[in-house]
């Protein structure tokens, strides 16, 4: 069997891992909540913390992946996620499961690291359609790992869930260990930025620790006001010496010349927090009881099950997307953008009834099916092999961002109003937020074709 045909499978399933990690936070809330005796507003922590630490640590993931050893860090960062679900699944307390959730977080560097190999080391021919794959494969694992969730956890408790990802972890890092061979490695040595991965860490972390604790400390207390001014300092500190660097952890000179990869990160942001207010709020209203005034009362066991449209509905716009001309992949980012907008103007607008959450699901899927698999096709295109690394982490961490700030969000918003007018108004922000990409990405389009004629 050739180098390619061995390694696209393999890196396909230990990119997975995101998914299945993914799938252990929106659907497993009501349950946290519950069996650990907290809110669901502090629940909604089990997200925002492993998102957070998903931030932080996927850039230097990515870095650390154009240089040598790629194969190592993904096996490492595999058996870290490895100790995290088992953490989760013993946990005593919600302190010690938040620990678990932390360590956990490393499940979002591990598709960046997995475009670097196949962008590396797969056949040119292969190359875009293996990305556009690797690119999706979290939200097409979602549509299993959603489903199997909810059945172990139904049927036993919310530690199964997190056994069975532990499960699936140990046969991702033996897939990595046999299929992926230790002679794919870059030849050059890389020199890691330890000031910009600490200014970035330190940014990021202030960052999201101010937008989930505003409401709690209050927007105006001395917390929140200095989180928030430590922030702006560390980030625009890290942009500052990012730009003088010889070595830096990411490359803002790429990323500022290159409209396309500007465009694919300042989407991701808004889609990130788009889509995780979104399904945040469709898994708490599948399994509400209808005494709360919002909920549909699906029992944990087909409550997992609601996810599966999206999973189809990325599958076939992914599938699409590599049908199509690569000069067209680019047009892919404002259409799946504004199908995810739609998706969730009509599930702030309609959500009464499964159908109508299913049909939102659907819709999601094939938006962000579409937009996500635009988006590291862009950049890799447009970045140097010995950049691709940081890049696309850059792009993930953008994401990731903009999932933690909805995360966020939502538990502040849920805190704050705890009945229907909380689920109200967090489909409506998540609305907005979703149009408001959709509107700057056409002017952009418009934009673009004006000067062309």
């Amino acid at each position: 069997m050739s180098t390619g045909h061995r390694l696209t499978p393999a890196l396909i399933y230990a990119a997975l891992t995101t998914s299945v990690v993914s799938s252990l936070g929106m659907l497993l809330v009501p349950s946290i909540s519950r069996e650990l005796h907290v809110g669901v507003g502090a629940a909604q922590w089990m997200l925002t913390i492993n998102l957070m630490v998903g931030a932080v640590a996927t850039p230097i993931m990515g870095r650390l992946s154009d240089g040598r050893g790629t194969r190592r860090l993904l096996l490492i960062s595999l058996s870290v996620i490895l100790v995290g679900s088992v953490v989760a699944a013993l946990a005593p307390n919600f302190g010690i499961f938040l620990i678990g959730r932390a360590l956990q977080g490393l499940s979002y560097g591990i598709v960046p690291m997995t475009i670097v190999l196949a962008r590396r080391h797969l056949p040119k021919p292969v190359i875009d359609p293996a990305i556009s794959s690797l690119s999706v494969t979290v939200a097409t694992g979602l549509g299993i790992g959603y489903p199997l969730t909810g059945v172990i956890a139904s049927l036993t408790d919310f530690r199964a869930a997190f056994w069975f990802a532990a499960a699936f972890v140990a046969t991702a890092i033996a897939v990595v260990w046999l299929r992926v061979p230790t002679n794919l490695e870059a030849r050059s040595t890389l020199k890691f930025d330890v000031v910009g991965a600490t200014l970035l860490s330190v940014g990021l972390a202030a960052l999201l620790t101010a937008i989930s604790q505003g409401p709690s400390w209050g927007w105006a207390s001395a917390a929140t006001i200095s989180t928030g001014v430590l922030a702006v300092i560390a980030l625009v500190a890290w942009a500052l010496y990012e730009l003088r660097s010889s070595h830096p952890l990411i490359n803002l000179h790429v990323i500022r010349q290159s409209s396309d990869v500007l465009l694919a990160n300042a989407t991701a942001i808004g889609l990130g927090a788009t889509l995780y207010m979104s399904l945040s709020i469709a898994s708490i209203i599948a399994q509400a009881s209808r005494d709360t005034g919002y909920g549909i009362a699906l029992p944990l066991f087909w409550a997992g099950f609601v996810m599966l449209p999206l999973s189809a509905g990325s599958l076939a716009a992914n599938r699409f997307v590599r049908r199509l001309n690569p000069s067209l992949t680019a047009t892919m980012l404002p259409v799946g953008s504004t199908v995810m907008a739609v998706s969730a103007v009509m599930l702030w607008l309609t959500n009464d009834t499964l159908w109508e959450i299913l049909l939102a699901m659907a819709l999601f899927g094939l938006g962000m099916g579409a937009a996500y698999a635009a988006m590291p096709t862009l950049i890799t295109r447009n970045v140097a092999i010995s950049e691709v690394g940081s890049a696309v982490s850059f792009n993930q961490v953008l994401r990731t961002v903009g999932g933690a700030a909805g995360s966020a969000i939502v538990g502040a918003i849920l805190a704050a109003h705890p009945g229907p007018e909380g689920i109200d108004i967090s489909l409506g922000v998540a609305a907005v937020g979703g149009t408001v990409v959709c509107v700057a990405l056409i002017v952009n389009v418009l934009r673009s074709s004006i000067r062309r004629t």
